[in-house]
């Protein structure tokens, strides 16, 4: 996990927390043309989020451990 955090994927991240959120949401939501601005991958690809299907209602996107611990370090838990 990096020592410093990219604003929006911070942002993301506390996003996500609130509630989980439905994989279509997240990506409508987080959706960019900017090939700078990878903050879904960002927090995949540092373990803040990760997606799990569940059984009748479909993908959903929630914060890990590390996401969470990330939203402490930062005073936004």
């Amino acid at each position: 996990m990096a020592d410093t955090a990219d604003p929006l994927v911070l942002d993301f991240v506390e996003w996500i927390a609130r509630e989980p959120r439905l994989y279509s949401e997240v990506i409508a939501t987080w959706r960019t043309s900017c090939p700078r601005l990878t903050i879904w991958e960002d927090a995949v690809d540092r373990g803040f989020v990760e997606r799990e299907t569940i059984a009748g209602f479909g993908m959903i996107v929630t914060v890990t451990e590390d996401g969470a611990k990330l939203l402490r370090a930062h005073d936004r838990a």
